[in-house]
């Protein structure tokens, strides 16, 4: 395919363009799904295409095709031609500010121990379902649902730059959801391999089968915990739970397309203006979060975006200071830089690339401590572990996130589970709290395959990376 995207690229020339590049994809998607003791689906679907973009006088054209025959590719690039000088009529005055990026010749791919498409499929169902049994063994389960997802992206881009890459991305995950069911309520509980680019081995290494019981036990006591108390409570969050409050409150935020005001669509703007770079204190002494495009098994890991730049590492925010955004090569220039910092990603070969969360992180402590040692020093608190509901503004400022599972902390020890959990707080002020993180041996990567932007709607994938931490006086229930 990399003929091909030259053929494109060639074809685009013809129109005296400022760039040009072609993007060749092919997408391989397999979902397993189980309940209880069956199967209730398998879906394996595979799409492949060429998209062509070009930039003229300021303007942008677009165009895709799924024939990949060489008459068809040239008119597609005919078309995203005709679209941008279209475009050149409704265009901002000053156009579009397109950075400068050294030409790459390259190959990326995910290091796998194990395709997970040569794994048979009754092997992988044989795990679900042995899962299952493991869950349902424990009285009150009721339902237990499970599933294995895999993705394979192979991609070609081509650019007037002179770059030409190629990179082959795998996924893997699967989750396995417990459901407790009594006389007037039904509570789950959860356990997943968190999404990661990695092969088949990233499902071996979780303990399904030993932690099935554990899961359906907990999804039962669920069910008799005691509610959610109302005021103020320290909050000690696990990484799979703090992953999707991160997302939320720091990942949408600080995407320079959202903070300019051109893509508000589904998450709104950004309360993180330019006029605040280098001078919001966004959180405390403690918080550096850290972007990172070359994170082993982060899902935004792919080698280079479709801007054709490589992954790299920047901080966001360091020592609680907002000192940089999500940038693409579009919009870089207007704070000063002259370099992209590679997040622009498109989710498939028939749409338009725009700028995607990075993988990131908040850094881990620098002074040893346990998760242990860190409810031992929590009077009044609960502990949240997995992901729930959410709900943000259109600023990314005012806030409400559930979890999945909650335990009351009292005098240093977890005294018992909670139920219907939720906390709310204003972005800045919740950051401003923390005031513990554990150290490096607990940090982890949770992934996110479902992050929506864009009008038409895309779908992309990140990982967002923590230790477990403490935030101090956070307002607790009271939801309906």
């Amino acid at each position: 395919m990399e003929d091909l995207c030259l053929h494109a690229i060639e074809a685009a020339r013809r129109g005296n363009v400022t760039y040009a590049d072609a993007r060749f994809v092919a997408l391989r998607d397999q979902w397993l799904a189980t309940e209880d003791e069956r199967v209730s689906g398998i879906s394996d679907s595979e799409s492949t295409g060429l998209g062509i973009r070009v930039l003229i006088d300021g303007a942008w054209g677009f165009a895709a095709t799924a024939n990949l025959g060489r008459e068809a590719v040239a008119a597609a690039a005919a078309e995203a031609l005709r679209i941008a000088c279209a475009n050149r009529a409704i265009r901002r005055p000053d156009g579009v500010r397109w950075a400068r990026e050294p030409a790459h010749q390259a190959v990326f791919r995910t290091p796998v121990a194990q395709d997970p498409f040569a794994v048979p499929l009754e092997r992988k169902l044989d795990l679900l379902l042995r899962t299952n049994a493991g869950v349902l063994a424990v009285k009150g389960v009721r339902k237990c649902h499970s599933h294995m997802h895999f993705r394979r992206q192979h991609r070609f881009l081509a650019t007037t730059d002179g770059t030409l890459v190629e990179g082959e991305v795998v996924t893997s995950t699967a989750r396995c959801t417990a459901t407790a069911v009594d006389a007037s309520t039904a509570k789950t509980r959860y356990l997943e391999a968190p999404a990661a680019n990695a092969g088949y081995e990233h499902i071996e290494r979780t303990p399904f089968l030993a932690e099935a019981e554990r899961v359906g036990s907990e999804a039962v006591a669920h069910l008799s915990a005691k509610p959610c108390p109302v005021g103020e409570k320290d909050l000690v969050l696990h990484p799979t739970h703090l992953a999707l409050t991160m997302h939320e409150s720091i990942g949408h935020a600080t995407e320079l397309d959202r903070v300019l005001g051109m893509e508000e669509s589904l998450a709104g703007s950004s309360f993180a203006t330019l006029d605040q770079l280098g001078k919001l204190r966004y959180g405390s002494g403690l918080m550096t979060i850290t972007c990172d495009n070359t994170l082993p098994g982060g899902l935004a890991t792919m080698g280079f975006d479709d801007d054709g730049v490589p992954g790299q590492r920047w901080d966001l925010i360091r020592d609680g200071l907002l000192v940089d955004y999500q940038t693409d090569r579009e919009t870089c220039h207007a704070i000063g830089a002259e370099r992209s910092h590679g997040s622009c990603r498109a989710d498939s070969w028939a749409s338009i690339p725009i700028i995607r969360q990075s993988n990131f992180g908040l850094a881990p402590g620098k002074t040893p401590l346990t998760p242990e040692e860190l409810i031992a020093d929590t009077k009044d608190g609960i502990y949240i572990d997995g992901m729930g509901s959410f709900s943000i503004d259109q600023k990314r400022q005012n806030f409400q996130f559930g979890g999945d599972c909650f335990w009351e902390i009292h005098n240093g020890k977890l005294t018992g589970m909670l139920k219907d959990v939720t906390y709310q707080a204003i972005t800045t002020e919740f950051w401003r709290s923390l005031d513990a993180v554990c150290d490096q041996r607990f940090w982890m990567s949770i992934g996110v395959m479902n992050c929506g932007k864009g009008d038409p709607m895309q779908i992309a994938q990140m990982s967002h990376s923590a230790a477990p931490c403490r935030f101090r006086r956070i307002r607790v229930g009271g939801a309906r």
